[in-house]
């Protein structure tokens, strides 16, 4: 009998690419396996899932609007109309069981599924767990997490610690130091910074970067430097007198390369950069995002600044610690060389192969 799975939500990337490594997992237990997801019409997982070789159908929902309370006249009837939208799935798809990964699809899908007795998991990413996985998780049979102490969020006796999948690109990645070197057009031999802000960028991260470029070039210290779209045409100007060590990209699509040439790594602090820079094994500066939900790219920093697997500053303050933090911390080998060995003990490259065997034991 073919066993079926519903695996829902996303919103961003940090959703969307955990759903697809636990997808492709279980297809490599069971490949007759039959695997529908169901996101947010609107949203990049109605173009990320289908490339990747996957079905999926949307839903119209949105998330809760802080900027324009108007736009939450209609969320009533959006919520209801996902709802339905989520028993009209079930009644055609027939789950066997419903995983939910956060994001907006993720609540109307897993509610309807527990109401009707079909058994659920929740992949919680992050250490402050997001609202809707609080309200789902009294219910839900499994849930998977990723940081120490999630107890007071989710009953104890339902939690299995599997930490984050990380993309197979990071995880499988044979590419050398000279090689990443080489694509970036950087020498071998020197310091090397790579600094990113997501997909999107990050203003503050970018701001800071951008006055201490006079710095990494009379330090000789090279730099990779993922803008993002909005801040990438500024950079690269302010950038073209240090053409020659610092190299400008709107995006980076091969990020194995960039953390393999990098000393040091500047970033966000969200649960999937977190989960890949464990597996790279780099010294982290993190900047978290302060206006994330909850604050959890804060909480999910502290928690390894707390194991010294980490440097953190916080947003408001990055444009005067930065160099600071960051130069100083090139000049110390014994800290760097502590920091790679605190954050390599928190890396997972088989988070998605447990998760994927707990959800096919929920079948059994």
């Amino acid at each position: 009998m073919q066993r079926r799975i519903i695996i829902a939500g996303g919103g961003t990337g940090g959703h969307i690419f955990p759903a697809i490594a636990i997808a492709n997992a279980l297809k490599k237990i069971s490949p007759e396996v039959d695997i529908l997801f169901v996101g947010a019409n609107g949203k990049m997982e109605m173009e990320k899932v289908p490339q990747a070789g996957y079905p999926i159908e949307g839903l119209d929902i949105a998330a809760f609007n802080r900027s324009n309370m108007l736009k939450n006249l209609l969320l009533p009837f959006r919520i209801i109309k996902s709802l339905n939208q989520a028993s009209s799935i079930l009644k055609r798809f027939r789950p066997d069981v419903v995983v939910g990964v956060g994001g907006y699809a993720s609540f109307p899908m897993l509610r309807k599924a527990q109401r009707k007795g079909i058994p659920t998991l929740i992949q919680e990413q992050n250490s402050y767990a997001g609202k809707t996985n609080k309200i789902l998780g009294g219910r839900a049979n499994r849930i998977c997490v990723a940081y120490d102490g999630m107890e007071k969020f989710f009953p104890a006796s339902k939690l299995i610690f599997t930490g984050n999948p990380v993309r197979s690109s990071i995880t499988q990645s044979a590419v050398t130091r000279q090689e990443a070197l080489q694509h970036f057009g950087l020498e071998e031999g020197k310091k090397t910074v790579f600094a990113f802000g997501g997909s999107l960028g990050a203003r503050s991260i970018s701001e800071a970067l951008r006055a201490l470029l006079p710095a990494f070039g009379e330090k000789e210290v090279q730099l990779i430097w993922q803008t993002g779209k909005l801040y990438y045409e500024t950079a690269k100007a302010a950038a073209a007198p240090y053409a020659s060590h610092i190299k400008v990209h709107e995006f980076i699509n091969l990020m194995d390369f960039a953390y393999k040439a990098a000393d040091v790594v500047i970033s966000r602090a969200g649960a999937m950069t977190i989960a890949e820079e464990c597996v790279v094994k780099k010294p982290v500066i993190f900047v978290p995002y302060p206006y994330a939900a909850e604050d959890h790219q804060t909480f999910n920093a502290k928690s390894l600044v707390d194991k010294k697997a980490g440097l953190l500053i916080k947003d408001s303050e990055v444009s005067n610690e930065l160099g600071n933090t960051l130069f100083s911390l090139l000049q110390n080998k014994a800290l760097m060389e502590q920091l790679e060995e605190n954050i390599g003990k928190l890396g997972n490259s088989n988070a998605d192969m447990v998760i994927a065997k707990e959800v096919m034991k929920l079948m059994s």
